[in-house]
């Protein structure tokens, strides 16, 4: 089974050498239309991501919605 859940970025924070960035995710709630579903059952959550791969960081922006999907590695 999956689980998909919306996430949106908060924060991005860059390194002083541009060596990475963290990027600060939080579930996505009600606060626009179509969202009412997700917040119903992903009320709260929070991502945190330390990455490397600069063509990885660039696909972030502040403030923009994404979608995760949890699967059971095998």
């Amino acid at each position: 089974m999956t689980v998909k859940a919306k996430f949106r970025v908060h924060l991005i924070q860059k390194a002083e050498d541009d060596s990475h960035r963290v990027i600060h995710l939080s579930a996505v709630t009600a606060d626009k239309a179509g969202n009412e579903d997700w917040s119903k059952y992903t009320p709260s959550g929070d991502i945190r991501m330390h990455v490397t791969n600069p063509a990885a960081f660039e696909q972030f922006a502040q403030g923009v919605d994404y979608f995760v999907e949890f699967s059971k590695a095998e």
